[in-house]
């Protein structure tokens, strides 16, 4: 997606609105309480691209034990929370949840498979993609080295957490 299409008025509201406020959105996009504080302490920022590009930056220096709480926010692929809570989740797993019953199940399974094996959540940026993908894709991911899988896993948040990112400037 082109940071250039990011509205500017909406990094200026960001710098702008009280930190507080901003540590609660940017939560929404990814549940690391460290990530969050840093970007929002990073503030102002001159563009949409610095925005992006420091909350990149922030995400690829978390710690551990944070990448594990912002994994452990994120609801199981294919199990959506309802209401607002699962907002987000709904939309980016439109295409699960619109896939076969069939490919679902096969796609539970292959996700528990996963999560047994790494003892985290599989996380994966899903929007666009159905069941049937997701599954090759978790199995695939099964067979990973434990560190390897741990760069997948940092790689895949940093996707899931832009992206809501970009959503936010667009709404907020």
């Amino acid at each position: 997606m082109d940071v250039d299409a990011l509205p500017e008025p909406a990094v200026r509201a960001l710098n702008a609105e009280d930190r507080a406020r901003v540590v609660d959105l940017l939560l929404t996009c990814c549940a690391a309480p460290a990530w969050a504080a840093a970007v929002a302490d990073r503030r102002p920022y001159a563009s949409a691209e610095h925005l992006l590009s420091t909350a990149r930056a922030e995400l690829e220096a978390l710690p551990e034990d944070e990448v594990d709480r912002a994994l452990a926010a994120h609801p199981r692929l294919g199990e959506v929370p309802p209401g607002s809570a699962g907002a987000l989740a709904r939309a980016e797993q439109a295409g699960v949840a619109g896939s076969d019953p069939q490919a679902r199940a096969l796609l539970a399974r292959a996700v528990e498979r996963y999560e047994q094996r790494f003892g985290h959540r599989f996380l994966v940026h899903a929007t666009g993609r159905g069941a049937a993908e997701l599954v090759g894709v978790a199995k695939l991911r099964t067979t990973n080295a434990p560190a390897f899988e741990r760069q997948v896993v940092r790689r895949e948040l940093g996707e899931v957490t832009l992206q809501r990112l970009r959503g936010l400037l667009r709404v907020g």
